[in-house]
C-alpha cells in the first residue's frame, strides 16, 4: 500500500518549532492503512492576507506543487469565519486541505495538542472527501475569545521582554543600587502605608508599559474601516497590553530581588537606624526594597527609549505578528 504523503507547512518560528515535533505522525492504530510521509515547509504562507479562504488556497496550491496527498497548515494568527466567529480549524474535505490557527489552542501543552488536532485532522481528510467543501471549528461563543487571548500572549513569549530591554534594566538597576543606599529613600519608604506602596506598584508598572507602547508604536490601528478590522485591532492591542503588561511585571519581581538581596548585602538597620533615630530592623529591608522597585521601574522604564523600535517590537510579538504589523506600517506610509 503506498504511503500516504503528507504536506504540513507552518510558519516561520515557533510553529515550526511545533511542526518538526511530527515526526511521529502516524495513522491511528485501530485503522488498516498506509504509513503517513511526513514533509514539513517553513514559510509564512499567510502574509499579505488574514482571510482563511486565502490561506486555505495557498496551501492547495503548495500540495499540487509538491504532489502531496493531505496538506495541514500551521499558523500564529488568529483565523476568523465569515460569520465573525474566531476560529480553531478551517477543513476542505474536498481538496484534502486544513489549516489550524495555533493561538485557538490556548497557549498551553501547544505541542501535544496540535499534534492530536493534525493527527484528526489529517485522517479526517483521508477518511471522507464527500463532505461539504467546507467545514470549520469555530471557538465556543463564552470562553472561545478569552482562549484565543491567552494564546496569542502565550505566542508572544512576555518573559523575552526582559532581555528585550536590557537598557531599561541596567538603568533600572542603577538606580536601585543609589536609592537603597540613600536616607532620604528609608524616610519615603518608612512613611508610606502599605496601600500607598501598592498605588506607587501599579502607577509605575502602568507608566512604563504607556511608555513602552507609545514609544515602540506598539498600538494596533485598523486597517481598513469595518467593524471586523476594529474588533480584529482591539484583539490585537489587548494582547500587546496583557504583553506587555506581563513583561513589564516580570521585570518588576526581578528587580524587586535584586534590591531587597543587595539591601540584606551591604546595609545594617541598626546602624541606619541610629543615622535615621529610629528603631529599624531586617523587615524594614523589604519594605525599602519594595519602594525601592517602584522608583528604579520608572526611572528605567525611560531607558527603553535607547533600544531600537525592532528590539522592542521582537520582545513583544510573535515572530507573526511582527511581520503582520511590519507590512502594515509600509502600506500606510
Amino acid at each position: 500500500m503506498r504511503a500516504l504523503r503528507v504536506g504540513v507547512v507552518a510558519d516561520p518560528a515557533s510553529p515550526t518549532e511545533i511542526a518538526r515535533g511530527f515526526c511521529d505522525l502516524d495513522p491511528p492504530r485501530d485503522q488498516d492503512r498506509g504509513a503517513w510521509e511526513m514533509d514539513l515547509v517553513s514559510e509564512p504562507f499567510t502574509t499579505g492576507s488574514e482571510d482563511v479562504g486565502t490561506a486555505v488556497d495557498r496551501l492547495c496550491d503548495r500540495a499540487d506543487d509538491q504532489e502531496w496527498d493531505v496538506v495541514v497548515g500551521l499558523t500564529e494568527l488568529p483565523l476568523r469565519g465569515p460569520d465573525g466567529r474566531y476560529l480553531l480549524v478551517e477543513t476542505d474535505h474536498q481538496r484534502r486541505a486544513a489549516v489550524v490557527s495555533l493561538p485557538a489552542l490556548g497557549g498551553f501543552r501547544v505541542q501535544s495538542r496540535s499534534h492530536r488536532a493534525v493527527r484528526s485532522l489529517v485522517d479526517s481528510l483521508v477518511e471522507d472527501r464527500s463532505a461539504d467543501r467546507e467545514q470549520r471549528v469555530p471557538l465556543p461563543v463564552s470562553t472561545g475569545h478569552w482562549r484565543l487571548l491567552l494564546g496569542m500572549v502565550l505566542a508572544n513569549r512576555p518573559w523575552l521582554l526582559v532581555p528585550g530591554l536590557k537598557s531599561a534594566l541596567v538603568a533600572a538597576l542603577a538606580t536601585g543600587a543609589v536609592a537603597t543606599i540613600n536616607s532620604t529613600v528609608w524616610l519615603l519608604a518608612g512613611s508610606l502605608s502599605p496601600w500607598r506602596l501598592v498605588v506607587a506598584t501599579v502607577v509605575s508598572v502602568a507608566l512604563v508599559v504607556a511608555w513602552i507602547i507609545i514609544d515602540g508604536n506598539l498600538w494596533d490601528r485598523p486597517d481598513e474601516d469595518s467593524p471586523e478590522a476594529r474588533d480584529r485591532s482591539r484583539l490585537y492591542n489587548t494582547s500587546t497590553l496583557v504583553t506587555v503588561t506581563t513583561g513589564v511585571l516580570i521585570c518588576y519581581l526581578v528587580l524587586y530581588v535584586v534590591n531587597l538581596l543587595w539591601a540584606l548585602f551591604v546595609l545594617d538597620p541598626a546602624v541606619m537606624g541610629s543615622y535615621l533615630g529610629s528603631s529599624l530592623d531586617h523587615r524594614d529591608l523589604f519594605v525599602l526594597a519594595w519602594f525601592v522597585a517602584s522608583a528604579a521601574t520608572v526611572g528605567g522604564g525611560l531607558g527603553t527609549g535607547l533600544e531600537s523600535d525592532e528590539a522592542i517590537r521582537r520582545a513583544a510579538y510573535s515572530k507573526r505578528e511582527e511581520e503582520r504589523r511590519g507590512r502594515l506600517e509600509r502600506t500606510r506610509t
